[in-house]
């Protein structure tokens, strides 16, 4: 007799096994089995529920006229006259560039950072040094963009900018770093690094130290310097964590981070620094157009929803553990 079948009995009642009954009935069985663990995860699920599903019943006014005056169920429906003026607007495809660039810079360069670093740390044995790096990198996390735009502006300045005097000193000409179009995504990138490089760590090094140790012995045993055990042993063994935040991330394509993008930019980098998110602010809450910047939203939403789906797909069919 397997053992599923066979009943649990507990203060003298027999109870049925979670592996018997109707599919509802083994899920309730579990509910109640792993009732703890829910109960500690209930302020998430409240969270997303509250501020994640629950609001996505405002979708609707991107297909009507919405007029805060007479409430959402009474505005006219428009259908897709929002879309169609969206995507006709000149400013589409500049803002559509503006966001891939920033996005693309970020997946090449801000998400590789955390992988490289969580390999370098691994590596040191001196725990006390480990220690000490982790948290200095870890610090600028809990800094708001407000204060990184201040030490941006402390830094960068060209008028009396610390890195511009240092170069004045050194009788080179100053560089424009914070009006220079040119620099702008750059500059957004190197910030995103600095401020949350440290951060990002974390999951990685909690992955590496779930690596069975005697893989590394063995990989000593047959010759294999630090290099070799870390392309042989360590990146293979955080490979599927890096494939699912790789897919998790491709679903922000088209969020860039308002507050960071607001901050730094300015009239002479306009034309590189409006992006879908300084759009919505312009449009949406300055002038009242929300059910036309609503329509950009779910734009982003079906946009990340396709990328993250397909994504998965292509990782299921490469053989790698996808999102779901």
């Amino acid at each position: 007799m397997g053992r599923a079948a066979v009943t649990v009995e507990q203060n003298g009642k027999r109870q049925q096994p979670y592996g018997t009954g109707t599919r509802a009935q083994r899920t309730v069985r579990m509910l109640i089995r792993d009732r703890y663990l829910y109960f500690l995860a209930l302020p998430g699920i409240a969270f997303f529920i509250l501020f994640k599903y629950v609001p996505m019943w405002g979708l609707i006014i991107a297909f009507k006229d919405f007029s805060p005056y007479v409430g959402m169920w009474q505005s006219n429906w428009v259908g897709f006259e929002h879309f169609r003026r969206f995507f006709g607007n000149d400013d589409f495809y500049l803002l559509l560039r503006n966001t891939l660039a920033i996005s693309s810079l970020n997946l090449l360069l801000f998400f590789p950072a955390p992988i490289l670093v969580s390999i370098m740390l691994n590596e040191v044995r001196h725990r006390v040094y480990k220690r000490v790096v982790q948290t200095v990198i870890y610090f600028p996390h809990f800094l708001s963009w407000v204060i990184i735009a201040g030490i941006s502006f402390i830094m960068l300045g060209q008028a009396d900018g610390v890195i511009n005097g240092i170069l004045e000193t050194i009788g080179l000409e100053k560089i424009p770093f914070l009006t220079s179009p040119s620099l702008f995504w750059p500059m957004l990138t190197l910030q995103n690094i600095w401020k949350d490089v440290g951060w990002g760590t974390i999951i990685f090094l909690a992955a590496m130290s779930g690596i069975d140790p005697t893989l590394y012995e063995a990989a000593r045993m047959d010759g294999a310097g630090r290099f070799k055990q870390i392309f042989h042993v360590t990146i293979p063994g955080i490979r599927n964590v890096i494939m699912i935040l790789f897919i998790l991330k491709l679903g922000e394509v088209m969020d860039v981070g308002f507050e960071q993008v607001f901050l730094m930019g300015n009239a002479a980098v306009s034309n590189v620094a409006e992006v879908f998110d300084t759009f919505v602010y312009r449009n949406g809450v300055l002038n009242g157009e929300f059910s036309y910047t609503a329509t950009v939203g779910l734009f982003k939403s079906i946009v990340g929803l396709v990328l993250v789906v397909t994504a998965n797909k292509l990782a299921k069919m490469a053989g790698q553990d996808g999102l779901y």
